[in-house]
């Protein structure tokens, strides 16, 4: 399918529209100077450890333990992260380090 040249203006300028509003609201409903609700608060707090544990279980849903390699890339990486994040204290590090490891692993050492 292909657009006219109206049609992908459009488009764009629409994006660029809702992407400048979602990241104006938080400045228009939590203006400086007043107080954050404390349910805002809250879920600051409690949604990154409920993301990242999301994120671990859509990582590790696929592995069989069962059969060849038993899980051993995605175990090794989890392991690497955790190691690195405790060693650097960084999460751009673990998270890098675990998926250029697990990659590593998948296209050298556990050829499919």
């Amino acid at each position: 399918m292909t657009s006219t040249t109206r049609q992908s203006l459009i488009l764009i300028l629409t994006v660029a529209l809702i992407t400048l509003f979602t990241r104006a609201l938080p400045f228009l409903l939590f203006p400086q100077g007043k107080e954050t609700p404390g349910f805002v608060r809250y879920l600051g707090k409690v949604l990154p450890c409920a993301v990242m544990g999301m994120l671990i279980i859509y990582c590790l849903k696929g592995i069989s333990v069962f059969s060849a390699p038993f899980g051993a890339p995605e175990l090794l990486s989890v392991a690497a992260v955790v190691l690195l994040h405790k060693w650097k204290h960084s999460t751009l590090l673990s998270i890098g380090g675990g998926t250029v490891l697990y990659m590593l692993l998948i296209q050298f050492v556990f050829i499919a």
